[in-house]
């Protein structure tokens, strides 16, 4: 699939992390997170400043959406790199004692709940995506997969944690989940990703990032604040009873109303034409 406009990536000033890359396209309204250490398969590392990059993403009014992906064709990311001296999230290594809180564990928390920051994400799984990896592409509003791409939780192979594995069911219910935790060792393929409802769609790996723009620059045409809403509403809601359900939407529907892009949505709906939104 070929775009109708290229994109080129301008890296965030400032920005001096090298093994987690934050560049921005179309003037600043998409942001691309990269993780970048191919040696370690893009394993995790404490190097990989994701709370700074998610309050950078969250904080900037003028970018609506995000896409995390993984440098080259073989990971997305292989999750925690039990190499280091400490895993990731869990204990210190030898003794049973939790570390002190580390940035590097806010991988495994979504981004809306754990900023107030329902602006959509875009996974753009490139490779292995096992563990924390999996848990990043877990926790992104969309999942886009190569066709070659695999995916699992291995924690149960490794006596780690896996916390994280509490919000898989809310995607692909306890069965799948399940399969997935408790059988370590089989990797799900791109296209079971798929039958499973994990993935939303699989695409040949040289039209990846190609399809996750698309997908990214798709969404910049929505009203961003109708667009929160949404994901917010749905997250929010899946534990509320149907009365409390009802109570919260309408109160963010109540929101819109005399917002600058509610009154541009109604004029370009009745003079048939593309709005025009400016999150205002």
């Amino acid at each position: 699939m070929a775009l109708a406009e290229p994109y080129v990536r301008t890296p965030l000033p400032g920005w001096s992390h090298t093994e987690l890359l934050y560049e921005t396209i179309d003037n600043g309204r998409i942001a691309i997170i990269t993780m970048n250490r191919p040696e370690r398969l893009n394993a995790m590392g404490p190097g990989m400043r994701w709370e700074e990059a998610w309050i950078n993403f969250a904080s900037d009014e003028n970018c609506w959406v995000a896409i995390v992906t993984g440098v080259g064709d073989r990971a997305f990311s292989a999750g925690a790199d039990l190499t280091r001296g400490r895993d990731e999230g869990g204990a210190t290594a030898g003794t049973g004692q939790p570390p002190a809180v580390r940035p590097l564990r806010r991988i495994v928390e979504p981004i809306g709940p754990y900023l107030g920051c329902w602006k959509p994400t875009i996974a753009a799984i490139n490779g292995y995506a096992i563990g924390f990896g999996f848990a990043t592409a877990q926790n992104c509003t969309f999942r886009i997969a190569a066709e070659h791409a695999e995916m699992g939780i291995a924690e149960a192979r490794w006596n780690q944690g896996g916390g994280f594995a509490s919000w898989v069911p809310r995607l692909i219910g306890s069965g799948h989940a399940l399969e997935i935790c408790i059988m370590a060792d089989r990797r799900v393929s791109a296209q079971r990703a798929y039958e499973m409802g994990f993935v939303n769609k699989v695409v040949p790996k040289e039209q990846l990032m190609d399809e996750a723009v698309d997908w990214a620059r798709t969404i910049c045409e929505m009203a961003p604040r109708a667009v929160r809403d949404l994901n917010e509403l749905i997250h929010t809601c899946w534990n509320m009873s149907i009365p409390e359900a009802m109570a919260f939407g309408a109160a963010l529907t109540h929101n819109l109303q005399g917002m600058e892009d509610s009154v541009e949505g109604r004029r370009a709906f009745a003079e048939k034409r593309k709005p025009v939104f400016k999150n205002r």
